[in-house]
């Protein structure tokens, strides 16, 4: 079977924020990462969510929902950035993945958009 390269990324960006989480706490930013994790995680659940819809519409309800939680997981990572809870390294790192998600969710929607049509 073929690897679903979305699927695999959202996953590993998932277990990333995970460990990301567990830094933020050890520094006392409990909010923060509770947003974090809400934001990092649902990008994955709900792209694995659209691998069963029912419709090319729900289709794409779904992923447009990833993509916002994408969008709102970067939101998050620029924040601690700026308020230098993290290394710049570590952020290059989360921002690239998230980026990378970013692009391929854009993708995937254009692409079933334009199918739908």
């Amino acid at each position: 079977m073929k690897e679903n390269i979305i699927v695999s990324k959202s996953f590993g960006f998932a277990l990333r924020i995970l460990k990301l989480s567990d830094h933020l706490n050890s520094k006392r930013e409990f909010v923060i990462s509770k947003q974090l994790i809400r934001s990092g995680t649902s990008i994955g659940a709900s792209i694995r969510e659209s691998q069963y819809a029912e419709s090319r519409k729900d289709f794409i309800h779904k992923m447009s929902i990833s993509l916002k939680e994408a969008n709102e997981t970067k939101y998050w990572l620029d924040l601690i950035h700026a308020g230098d809870i993290i290394t710049e390294k570590l952020y290059w790192s989360f921002a690239k993945d998230c980026d990378e998600i970013l692009k391929l969710l854009t993708a995937i929607l254009n692409s079933s958009k334009q199918r739908a049509s």
